[in-house]
Formats: structure tokens, C-alpha cells, sequence
């Protein structure tokens, strides 16, 4: 009914191969965009952007990162939150030593700094997979704190360990306030979403699903698994240093090493789990279904006036019975479940 395709011809190979073939999702997609950049700014209240809207877009930019190393390339990962702590504590060192650089140049630099450091321990994954490689990247989370600790001039020598972060100035205007925060995040999450839905589906999208899918056979047509793999694990590292970033500087407003610990990497793993593995919308649903769902606990747990060790351990036992349910009922997450409703609406009243 609603995904009705009668009408739409494509005339042209490009029109066939755009991200959005059918009308209603491009539409769909612009009235989203609109209600996010032109309503919420104006009539949410800071509580609302600053507390849900951005650690939700900024979530969502982290899981896109782990998303393009798990879900599509097919490496575990268990570091995800050592990549966005590099990308935090390399933006706030550079707008430190260097006077007067743009703060979104900053952003961009600490997202190449964690891209090195992602390739760095990416190395172990030519010779390793699975539950070793997932190892691997766990003592990425470990070392990286712990320099984060140990070595004094990337915290600038500071003895409290939290570090307040500068101010977000772009060409003379001051973004200090929730919604403008909350703009920026938008915009710069909008544009790495686009960017790496097109980049999945390209040549370089093609031969990580090809590694993934069978690194072995991949090789034997042609693949290069080195320079396949690394890309792979550089990209994700990106996205999550951009995303430690905009962590630090748009929702938490100090650094700290103690803000990236292995309980976040966890959660960002659970995003993709629940919103679908190997898909970008995947990642949104997924970061909107954690960031809310402890709110919703919240309330529910307040109206029923429940005791306060049954409730401060409540968010965790959900979390463990949905990740059990969506590896044994739906595991390619909420994603799955969207594109089988609009399969179901393309075809109604007609049974399926």
C-alpha cells in the first residue's frame, strides 16, 4: 500500500542503481532530515537534544565504524572504544599545540590519528580471525588506556585525569549551546552516513563483503587480503575516532580515558547486534533502541516503585535477554525486521 512501485519506471542504469530507487523512502529520508534539522532545534528541549538526539547521532557514527569492520568486512572487534579515546585525545592535542586550527580540521586529523593506530592492530587479522582476532582487539582497549594514563603529555600533564575541552568555534561562531551542538553533530554524522553507504556500495564495498563472506575464495579471484582487510579496519577506525571526537567535545565537554572503557565498546557491539549486522540503517536503530531504552527502564522502574537493586541492575538483564533474542529469533537485528515490514506493504492487502 504505502511502498506501492506502480508508476516509477527507471529509464536509465543510474536510475536503477540510485540509494533510494523507490519514491517513498527519498521521501521519507527529506521529511526525517527536515524534522531533525528544522524542527528539533527550535522546539526540543535542550534536555532532549543534549541527553538523547546527540549521544544518539554520535552512538550511531561509532556503530557505523564498528558496522563497516564487523558487519561488512567480517572482523571482530572488541576495541572500538580505544579508537574513538585516540580520536579524542589527538583533536584535543592538536587544537592544543597548534594555535588557531579549525576545529573540524582537528576532528578530521584525530580520525586519520585513530585510522593509524586501526591499522596498527589491524596487522594481527592477516593471520588471525575470529574469537583471536576478537582478543586481539581487546588488548587494543587495554593498551590505549593505559597510555592514555601512563604518558603524561597527551593529557597535557594533567593530575585530575579530566580534561575540559575547548570551545567549538567554526569561522567566528561560538557552538556552545545544546542546539547547535546538536546541528553540528547532525550535519557531520548525515555526511559520513552518506559517505559510507556509497562506499559500500562500490568496489571497495565489494571486496569486503567478498572477504567476509570467504577470505580464501576472495583471494583466489583476485582480492588483495592485506590491503582489503587494513582498509577495512583504517575506515572503521575513522568513523570511530570522528565519533570519540564529537563524544568529547558535543556531549561530555571534557577528555578522559575513563569515558572510553571497555563497558562502551560492549554497548556499541550490542547497537549493531540488535539494529543488524551489515547494514547502515542497522546502526541507527540499534543506537536509538540503547540510548532509549534506559529511560523507558527508568520510568518503568519509578512508576512501579521498584527496589533500587532490582532497578540499577534491570538495564543490564534486558540487555542480556535481547541480545539472546535477536541471535536465536532475527539475527540480522531490527534492520531485518524494517525491510520485511515494507516487503509486507508493498505487496497489501495481498498475503505474503
Amino acid at each position: 500500500m504505502i511502498y506501492y512501485e506502480a508508476g516509477q519506471f527507471k529509464t536509465s542504469y543510474q536510475a536503477d542503481n540510485q540509494i533510494f530507487p523507490i519514491r517513498q523512502d527519498r521521501i521519507a529520508l527529506i521529511a526525517t532530515l527536515a524534522v531533525a534539522l528544522i524542527a528539533l532545534p527550535y522546539f526540543a528541549s535542550p534536555y532532549t537534544l543534549s541527553a538523547i538526539m546527540i549521544p544518539f547521532l554520535i552512538f550511531s557514527l561509532a556503530a557505523l565504524g564498528l558496522n563497516i569492520l564487523t558487519g561488512y568486512a567480517g572482523q571482530l572487534s572488541l576495541g572500538t572504544a580505544a579508537f574513538m579515546a585516540v580520536g579524542a585525545f589527538a583533536s584535543y592535542n592538536f587544537v592544543l599545540r597548534i594555535p588557531g586550527i579549525p576545529i573540524l580540521l582537528a576532528f578530521a586529523l584525530g580520525g586519520l590519528s585513530a585510522a593509524m593506530v586501526g591499522i596498527a592492530f589491524g596487522l594481527p587479522s592477516l593471520r588471525i580471525r575470529g574469537f583471536y582476532l576478537a582478543a586481539s582487539t581487546l588488548a587494543t582497549q587495554f593498551f590505549v588506556v593505559w597510555c592514555l594514563t601512563k604518558i603524561g603529555w597527551l593529557t597535557n600533564y594533567s593530575s585530575s585525569g579530566v580534561i575540559t575541552t575547548q570551545k567549538i568555534t567554526i569561522l567566528g561562531y561560538d557552538f556552545s549551546t545544546p542546539a547547535s551542538k546538536y546541528v553540528l553533530v547532525l550535519a557531520i554524522v548525515a555526511v559520513m552516513a552518506l559517505l559510507a553507504k556509497n562506499m559500500i556500495r562500490s568496489n571497495v564495498g565489494r571486496s569486503w563483503m567478498a572477504v567476509r563472506d570467504m577470505d580464501m575464495a576472495a583471494e583466489v579471484i583476485g582480492f588483495r587480503l592485506m590491503r582489503t582487510k587494513l582498509l577495512a579496519f583504517a575506515v572503521s577506525s575513522f568513523y570511530c575516532g570522528v565519533a570519540g571526537a564529537l563524544y568529547a567535545y558535543a556531549y561530555l565537554g571534557t577528555v578522559e580515558p575513563e569515558a572510553y572503557n571497555l563497558d562502551l565498546s560492549f554497548r556499541i557491539l550490542f547497537m549493531i547486534i540488535i539494529g543488524g549486522v551489515g547494514s547502515v540503517l542497522g546502526s541507527f536503530l540499534g543506537a536509538a533502541f540503547i540510548v532509549l531504552l534506559p529511560i523507558v527502564l527508568n520510568i518503568i522502574a519509578h512508576g512501579m516503585a521498584l527496589p533500587t537493586s532490582v532497578a540499577s541492575n534491570l538495564e543490564l538483564m534486558v540487555f542480556g535477554a535481547l541480545i539472546i533474542f535477536f541471535l536465536i529469533v532475527e539475527p540480522h537485528g531490527l534492520a531485518r525486521l524494517w525491510q520485511i515490514g515494507k516487503e509486507k506493504l508493498r505487496l497489501w492487502p495481498f498475503p505474503h
